[in-house]
């Protein structure tokens, strides 16, 4: 199906009445509605962008303390066309907007200084949590287009490289010492992310360096994802001049630090033991922290469901489910990844709820 057919199939979906509709239009109203608030905020001064930083934290944040339900979930939606097209509306939003916000933050929109803030702000956060979010679960989409889109998110923040090493090594090596994105028991976020960065980089290169010895077809993975960042410097910088550079410098930066950020929460200080034969045991819902809140996994596209996603890589994000028997967080994933960056408060909420590590005899 091409990608204006699952566009279509979305719009189908919203209208029509049975549980996977309901949980669509739950879906594109969460993640949507911060770019309907920040569009006219450009127009109208900035107020709309108030709103859209209202809504996509503290907001966000009652109705998870508030709403007795859980996130959408739609059983066996593992082909589920409206799904891919919110993804692809999503993504292909995101890319225009992207350029639309450097030129308007970099002086081309006559804005107040609170305006122009709010404006960073919101955006910034819509990217960090729902572009992030939706470029992951398009990179493992079996269709090429949607993992180019995937990609092209990805790229645009300077993160593309992300898109190799979150499916090529994370995904092998989770909850073991070899997984760059795991974060070690008692490693405060900025040790993990001075250390994951770079060596993230170095682990996704070097798979696809060594898949490309086996199948060479195409330019390497790298050279699009690096050109992919440099093509979005050179538009920053044609459209807003140095001003520009920085204000997509700034976005890129704070989309970053709130995807290690995901990362640091979803694994922290868990590790998968050794079997008799050498090799980890499976992954299990015991080494990813869930979080069954409402409205940030609409937002996050069920990205909270993080050990399903796991289990099932491929499933599209509406069956995502809470398995039993898995590890929960005391609140909510951006509330946590907000407490991460006090390490003194993460440590006195999270330690004390790690399980039993492996023996280091048993230890990967």
């Amino acid at each position: 199906m091409t990608i204006q057919g699952r566009i279509a199939a979305l719009w189908v979906a919203l209208r029509g009445g049975d549980e996977a509709a309901r949980a669509m239009r739950a879906f594109a109203m969460i993640t949507l509605l911060p770019v309907v608030l920040l569009v006219p905020g450009l127009a109208i001064g900035g107020w709309g962008a108030v709103l859209a930083l209202a809504f996509i934290s503290p907001a966000v944040w009652m109705l998870d303390r508030f709403a007795a339900r859980a996130a959408p979930h739609v059983p066996g939606a593992d082909e589920f066309p409206a799904a891919d097209g919110l993804s692809a509306l999503l993504a292909l939003t995101h890319l225009v907007l992207l350029p639309v916000m450097v030129w308007a933050l970099a002086g081309g929109v006559d804005l107040s200084g609170w305006a122009r803030a709010a404006l960073f702000a919101g955006f910034g956060l819509w990217i960090g949590q729902v572009s992030n979010s939706n470029a992951h679960e398009l990179i493992h989409r079996q269709d090429r287009r949607l993992r180019a889109l995937g990609v092209a998110v990805y790229a645009s923040v300077g993160y593309g490289h992300h898109a190799s090493a979150h499916r090529l090594v994370h995904h092998r090596f989770v909850a073991t010492e070899d997984d760059p994105n795991t974060a070690r028991r008692g490693e405060n976020f900025y040790d993990f992310a001075r250390r994951a960065w770079p060596a993230e980089f170095r682990a996704g290169h070097q798979m696809e360096t060594l898949l490309r010895r086996r199948v060479r077809r195409g330019p390497h993975p790298y050279v699009v994802y690096l050109g992919g960042a440099a093509l979005a410097m050179g538009l920053a910088m044609a459209l807003g001049g140095l001003a520009g550079l920085l204000v997509w410098l700034g976005l890129a930066a704070w989309a970053q630090v709130q995807h290690l950020l995901s990362d640091y929460v979803q694994h922290y200080g868990l590790l998968r033991a050794r079997l008799p034969g050498g090799k980890p045991e499976p992954v299990g819902p015991q080494h990813s922290w869930d979080a069954p809140h409402w409205a940030s996994s609409a937002l996050m596209l069920n990205a909270p469901r993080h050990a399903d996603h796991h289990a099932h890589p491929g499933r599209a994000y509406p069956a995502l489910d809470l398995p039993d028997g898995g590890l929960r967080l005391p609140y909510s994933l951006p509330v946590m990844a907000t407490v991460a960056l006090v390490p003194p408060v993460w440590f006195r909420l999270m330690d004390r709820r790690l399980p039993p590590a492996p023996p280091p005899s048993l230890r990967l």
